[in-house]
């Protein structure tokens, strides 16, 4: 089975979304991926337990990709074997009366992993550079000052709203958090597949939506939009990597090896050590709950 080296679908400048691939051959079977991928989970998980006990890092792991991309699956593989305390799993949909009184990132912000846990995001904050710019009268709900029609939502807006992002992240990283953000990138010749597949599966038909096919339509604005938010978002404190997802157990495979390696690289994150007092009585507890 092919080495995963995370620099290889870390995303630096120049991303060329076209060039970008769909699909990767890690040269094994289905079967050895899947046992590959959950003996790196146990690691994970490990590290995970560990991480709780240090208490002093957060992980945020941000998940896009178009519809049908597998992210729902993406979470429910890579995530199974940590501890449940430690990993709390977000998905963000349309934004709700109250958090349209907020700005766009409110609802991100108190979404934030606390140290010591795991916050996965299904959909995130780049969806307000996303679904927005390719639906610019999506703007319109936030109530915006200054902004009274589309025709104000200008490129200065874009770019003020991509300094917005970066500068939260920067923030956050900052302040102990450890980011990922992976685009799971799939071929719109494997989305129509996927998407045939919910409809001639009737225990899948409730995943479909004929707005999924609207969408469907506008596949070349949002592979546009994806390009700059990617190449104008991708910082050493806060990376993408772009995951050929064509392939789901080969993506979910790619993604927990990118998490294990770079959580591994931590060497400060390490179990607290006893107090010496605790320490120098370990066997006089010992005594005292076996003589009882």
């Amino acid at each position: 089975m092919k080495t995963v080296n995370s620099q290889q679908f870390k995303v630096s400048k120049d991303f060329n979304i076209k060039k970008a691939a769909t699909s990767f051959d890690l040269d094994a079977s289905k079967k050895d991926i899947e046992n590959e991928l959950e003996d790196v989970c146990k690691d994970l998980a490990k590290i995970q337990n560990t991480m709780y006990a240090h208490g002093k890092y957060a992980v945020l792991i941000c998940i896009q990709g178009m519809d049908t991309a597998g992210k729902d699956s993406m979470i429910r593989e890579v995530f199974k074997e940590l501890n449940a305390r430690g990993v709390v799993v977000h998905s963000f949909k349309v934004p709700t009366e109250i958090e349209l009184k907020h700005d766009y990132l409110w609802r991100h912000y108190i979404a934030l992993p606390a140290r010591g846990k795991f916050g996965v995001f299904n959909r995130t904050h780049y969806e307000n550079v996303l679904v927005t710019r390719v639906h610019p009268d999506y703007i319109m709900g936030e109530n915006l000052p200054n902004i009274n029609g589309v025709d104000d939502i200008d490129e200065a807006f874009w770019d003020k709203r991509f300094d917005q992002i970066n500068a939260f992240e920067k923030h956050i990283a900052d302040n102990g958090t450890i980011i990922f953000k992976f685009f799971l990138h799939l071929s719109k010749d494997e989305q129509r597949d996927r998407l045939l597949r919910r409809l001639h599966k009737a225990e899948k038909n409730w995943k479909f939506s004929p707005g999924d096919l609207e969408e469907r339509e506008l596949w070349d604005q949002y592979q546009d939009c994806y390009e700059d938010a990617l190449n104008r978002t991708s910082k050493d404190h806060a990376p993408w990597f772009a995951i050929p997802a064509d392939d789901k157990p080969t993506a979910r495979y790619i993604v927990a090896k990118i998490l294990y390696d770079t959580l591994n690289q931590y060497k400060d994150i390490v179990e607290p050590e006893l107090d010496d007092k605790v320490k120098a009585n370990l066997n006089a507890y010992i005594k005292q709950l076996e003589s009882e």
